[in-house]
């Protein structure tokens, strides 16, 4: 029998899937599963190469990282970040984040800021640990002033502190090639605001339920129905026909995981919580782009999740997220210690 349960709070704003259509950018918004996952695998859908920049800043780490990449180099730079995570089993992440969350508990008294505290220190110093990096304490601060300006529109304030994290970062990274060096502090960057908005959003909806589901399970569904990364960015580089839709070369397209992931076509009853499903929620994209730290990012939200489950209860009060048109991430989730 399947067991489903209402989600905890309002459901965040989605839109309907339905054909693609004209955004006010002039681009196209793209909603349905199926025409995702077409524009993720395409080869005539890019991710826009970001600019170069002065060597160890943030704008040479966006030009050097694989997401940011030319399809032409995207391969080998990807393959670097593979390589990297290779080498970290994810169990030992999940136990060590899950140790760093029992630490961060005994000291917490009555009531634990799970934002403040958990979502994005235990995972970046687990990983950053398991990276090499010679004092992972620190990374995380830097790698979280990073992912604040990682994306296009940061205000200068932003870019300067991004700048001199990055610098901060390379000097406690293992030597390596440039290229090489980049790309690992990539991987951070990628798991801090995506794993802190599933720890955050996991939190939020996962501690009223029965201690008996298995949490991969639940957070699978929560990648669906909360998923921290909401949308992501593609642009046409030659004329395609998309959903029923003409589309020119040079259109930029919004891909909605919020919608596509409440697609009543692949997803049965989409709006209930449905532990189990067989269909993959869209959150890690799909393709040659599709998120190289998957196993490792579910394995650091499960060790500090399965915790924050045995160890705590919701605490009554209003969350609220970052305003960010992309990610959905909370700015403070509170929860009580048992």
């Amino acid at each position: 029998m399947t067991v489903t349960w209402p989600l905890i709070g309002p459901a965040p704003e989605t839109l309907d899937c339905g054909p693609p259509t004209v955004a006010p950018d002039g681009g196209w918004t793209v909603t349905r599963h199926a025409d995702v996952c077409a524009v993720l695998t395409h080869p005539d859908c890019a991710v826009p190469a970001a600019p170069e920049g002065p060597p160890g800043t943030l704008a040479w780490l966006r030009s050097t990282v694989s997401r940011f990449s030319a399809p032409d180099r995207h391969p080998a730079r990807r393959a670097i970040g593979v390589a990297a995570l290779a080498r970290i089993d994810p169990a030992e992440l999940s136990a060590a984040a899950a140790r760093r969350t029992e630490a961060e508990l005994d000291r917490a008294g009555d009531q634990l800021d799970v934002m403040a505290r958990l979502a994005r220190r235990v995972p970046l110093e687990v990983l950053a640990a398991g990276l090499g990096l010679a004092d992972p304490t620190g990374a995380w601060p830097a790698v979280a002033a990073v992912a604040a300006a990682y994306h296009p529109g940061a205000g200068p304030p932003a870019v300067r502190r991004a700048d001199r994290a990055v610098s901060a970062l390379l000097a406690m990274s293992p030597p390596a090639p440039p290229e090489v060096a980049a790309n690992r502090i990539g991987l951070l960057v990628q798991a801090c605001d995506a794993t802190a908005g599933l720890i955050g959003a996991a939190a939020r909806h996962l501690l009223p339920l029965p201690a008996s589901a298995p949490t991969a399970d639940l957070l699978a569904e929560v990648l669906r129905l909360d998923p921290p990364v909401r949308a992501t960015r593609r642009v046409t580089t030659a004329a395609m026909r998309l959903g029923g839709r003409e589309i020119g070369p040079g259109s930029p397209l919004l891909l909605r995981f919020d919608a596509a992931n409440r697609d009543p076509a692949v997803f049965a009853e989409p709006d209930r919580f449905v532990p189990g499903r067989r269909a993959r929620a869209m959150t890690f994209g799909a393709g040659p782009r599709g998120c190289p730290g998957e196993r490792h990012a579910l394995a650091l939200a499960a060790g500090v999740v399965d915790v924050l489950r045995r160890r705590c209860r919701a605490a009554d009060a209003e969350v609220r997220h970052d305003p960010h048109p992309t990610l959905r991430i909370p700015t403070s989730l509170e929860v009580r210690p048992r």
